[in-house]
């Protein structure tokens, strides 16, 4: 197996019933290979208020397998493509390395209090200093700390510099310590 998680397209529609993504996950040899930034939204159903699981980014999937066993996969389904490289080679498919996007995934499944921002659209203002967890369900993780006005919650940042996403994951105060 190939030691990237690449970066698809899936050009369903937002509302569609069944996208990609979960067309992937429910093939038994892709279970735990896909990945898909979820955020939570509140929406009408039936005239109730219900909170869901929502895409991040509607088109937005990674998945850990080798180019040699993505390709036949995106052949069978039409809505299915490769992100490329803008600015790289011709055809050079967007993946991330192996560790950088388990230690992603890692601090994103250790809570549900997520927020995700494209990379470029977080502005340095909002960068603190650099940060190491000391102990809590995020213990030993490291990133920059996000300083918004008037926010009482800090947040540690996660980013994925390869295909332009960061995570804002909510953290507390005592297991901050600022790195020089």
């Amino acid at each position: 197996m190939d030691d990237r998680w690449y970066v698809l397209r899936d050009l369903a529609r937002p509302n569609a019933k069944n996208p990609a993504y979960k067309q992937l996950q429910e093939m038994p040899e892709m279970a735990d290979c896909v990945f898909v930034p979820l955020k939570q939204q509140v929406l009408k159903e039936f005239g109730k208020r219900v909170v869901r699981f929502v895409p991040y980014m509607p088109d937005l999937v990674f998945v850990h397998k080798s180019k040699e066993e993505l390709d036949p996969i995106i052949r069978q389904m039409p809505l299915l493509q490769y992100r490329y490289v803008r600015g790289g080679k011709q055809y050079e498919a967007m993946s991330v390395r192996h560790q950088d996007f388990e230690k992603f995934r890692e601090a994103v499944s250790k809570t549900d209090n997520v927020e995700y921002y494209s990379f470029d659209k977080v502005p340095s203002t909002v960068y603190g200093k650099q940060i190491r967890i000391i102990g809590g369900r995020l213990d030993g993780f490291e990133g920059r700390l996000m300083t918004k006005k008037g926010s009482k919650f800090k947040r540690l940042l996660i980013d994925l510099q390869e295909c332009n996403l960061s995570a804002a994951i909510l953290v507390e105060s005592e297991y901050i310590q600022v790195l020089e």
